[in-house]
């Protein structure tokens, strides 16, 4: 039989699939430790993600958690920057700290053939970091001439704002990044942090291939990890937002659109519809806003909605950048896209798009076994696990127009955005 190539093949909706969480286990000093088994896949990587403690610090020193990280692997008291460099690469593997607003930590990826010899050098950095003073202060002065370069970019500029909007000008996720606070940190900062703070609430994520005897040993040799287990400080920082800014530049061709407000977490009944309507505003690229403001009147590349998360705080945002001469219609065009999804039931077409860019786009994110980690991880700190991805599945193969209706009613008809606009 000929395959007749003028027909796309017909996209067949799965049924369920079933995922089996991660295995949990524990360091002897109490760490938990998830490990996701990947039969005959020499690819082993270690997650070490800690909850950020800089609610902790002071507004000054809130720049501290991301130089602490990001001089972790600058030198030991064994090693020279340059010594973890060269054994890293000579042993094919790579080590990667992150910092974030809610959460920071260190990354190994390595082979299962060099972990043994790789583990003690990484689990070192857990415990013997220096932070030699001339690394600082280099580290000090490129941060401020970046800080100069992203003041310059509008969309960098409209999200630190809208950031501000929402948790206000003396909280730490709103607080805009000063030459001063940089000026702030020093390394004695950098010690106490690392020795009392980085840590917090650490879990560890393992994915590779392992028997019972190399698991054994491998949770004995994590126990290195110190175990930190801080006191929540949130109160300390009450949240001030502000409905609106502006900052207008002369010379700017283009407008910066930041243009959203709080929302729920990942465990709330509604989560899973949101997402939907999410998508259809302008989660995807055949959304109603790329519909309208890019392909019907030109006036902007790229214009999208998401959620997302910072620490305990939700919220959804539309971002963009305009043409200047255009930023009021296309706010007035977002406006019109948003109650059009709140009052006007979506079509049978339009749903059935919607219905197969979502189931396809989340089978996608499931294609091999590190996939499979990031998608625990999405949903694990906020209380979820890999049934999520089963109920949400299920929504996706049964939602109909009402649903679409239902969540905008609730949030969107009543509510007054937060505006950001820069340029």
């Amino acid at each position: 039989m000929l395959l007749d190539r003028s027909k796309a093949p017909e996209f067949v909706i799965p049924g369920d699939f079933d995922i089996s969480n991660p295995t949990e286990f524990h360091t002897s000093n109490g760490i938990k430790v998830f490990l996701f088994s990947t039969p005959l896949l020499e690819a082993v990587k270690i997650e070490v993600i800690c909850k950020s403690s800089k609610l902790h610090l002071p507004l000054s020193k809130f720049q501290v958690p991301s130089f602490t990280l990001q001089l972790l692997t600058e030198g030991t008291q064994r090693f020279s920057e340059e010594e973890l460099s060269e054994f890293f690469d000579f042993h094919a593997s790579e080590v990667h700290p992150f910092s974030g607003f809610s959460q920071e930590g260190i990354n190994l990826l390595t082979t299962k053939k060099h972990l043994n010899s790789v583990l003690p050098v990484f689990l070192s950095l857990f415990i013997e970091a220096i932070f030699p003073e001339e690394k600082i202060q280099k580290k000090k002065a490129l941060r401020k001439i970046g800080l100069k370069m992203e003041r310059e970019k509008n969309a960098s500029r409209a999200s630190m704002l809208f950031r501000n909007c929402l948790f206000g000008s003396q909280h730490p996720y709103g607080q805009e990044t000063l030459e001063s606070h940089l000026d702030e940190v020093n390394r004695e900062d950098l010690l106490d942090y690392y020795q009392t703070k980085l840590w917090n609430k650490a879990e560890i994520f393992v994915s590779g291939d392992f028997n019972s005897e190399e698991i054994l040993k491998l949770m004995e040799e994590l126990s290195a990890i110190p175990k930190v287990d801080l006191e929540s400080k949130i109160a300390e920082y009450s949240i001030e937002g502000i409905e609106s800014c502006q900052e207008e530049k002369p010379d700017s061709v283009q407008t910066s659109i930041r243009l959203g407000n709080w929302s729920i977490p990942k465990n709330h009944p509604d989560y899973i519809p949101l997402t939907v309507f999410n998508t259809v505003l302008g989660g995807y690229f055949g959304s109603r806003l790329i519909k309208n403001i890019r392909e019907d009147k030109g006036h902007t590349y790229g214009i999208f909605s998401s959620l997302g998360e910072i620490d305990d705080h939700n919220y959804w945002v539309i971002s963009a950048d305009v043409q200047k001469q255009f930023r009021q219609e296309v706010l007035e065009e977002i406006d019109k896209e948003i109650r059009l999804l709140c009052e006007v039931p979506l079509d049978e077409d339009e749903l059935e798009l919607v219905r197969n860019y979502l189931i396809g786009q989340m089978l996608g994110k499931f294609s091999n076994a590190f996939d499979l980690v990031d998608r625990f991880k999405a949903v694990h700190f906020s209380g979820e696990d890999f049934s999520f991805y089963q109920r949400q599945l299920e929504f996706f193969r049964k939602f109909n127009s009402s649903d679409i209706l239902e969540i905008g009613k609730k949030y969107f008809s009543k509510e007054k955005f937060i505006e950001v606009l820069v340029g």
